[in-house]
């Protein structure tokens, strides 16, 4: 264990955090939520998990991937995989969840706490092993959408649990400070 009692990480499930903040009718602000784990002591990391499309010259989750890794998170990406379904149907995959638990495994041994960004009920076995190496847990998602976005079995194997509406004025991206599209250059004015 650190000399520091309260040295963080963040582990950020992007698509489930997504979807959470969707679900409650915000945006999240990255920069405040960074600002917001930083006052609350030593964030060694703020790890942000995301898939993306190979092949796609642009994807919309592009821009916020390149801010998040200039802006002090630590961004993990994997190319999604296309595969055909036992129906013939075409499906994308791309989870994040083996990636998420070995980087908590491994810094399980350097952190006080653990906030997951999650709500999704196959971390629970990295909660409880991360616990037993000494790590409090907490766990952030909701139970105010309906359907509730965290598995039952998670919410009770955290020490803490956030419901993200509560968190909603400190985390919330405002209207007015969505992201502003600058017309393209032309020619001439390169």
């Amino acid at each position: 264990m650190s000399v520091s009692s309260n040295d963080t990480a963040l582990f950020i499930d992007g698509a489930n955090l997504y979807a959470t903040a969707k679900a409650l009718g915000f945006d999240i602000d990255y920069r405040r939520l960074l600002k917001e784990f930083q006052s609350r002591g030593t964030l060694l990391r703020a790890f942000y998990y995301t898939a993306i499309i190979e092949d796609q010259e642009f994807t919309s989750i592009r821009p916020l991937i390149d801010w998040l890794d200039y802006n002090g998170y630590t961004v993990v990406t994997k190319a999604t995989k296309e595969f055909i379904d036992a129906s013939g149907r075409r499906k994308v995959k791309g989870n994040m969840d083996i990636e998420l638990a070995v980087d908590a495994m491994e810094l399980a041994e350097h952190i006080d706490q653990m906030v997951l960004f999650s709500g999704d009920g196959d971390f629970r076995p990295l909660v409880e092993a991360v616990q037993r190496r000494g790590v409090r847990v907490t766990v952030i998602s909701t139970i105010s959408s309906q359907p509730p976005m965290i598995a039952d079995d998670l919410r009770r194997q955290a020490d803490v649990f956030i419901d993200l509406v509560e968190l909603r004025s400190k985390l919330a991206r405002e209207p007015s400070e969505r992201l502003v599209l600058r017309e393209p250059r032309t020619q001439a004015q390169l």
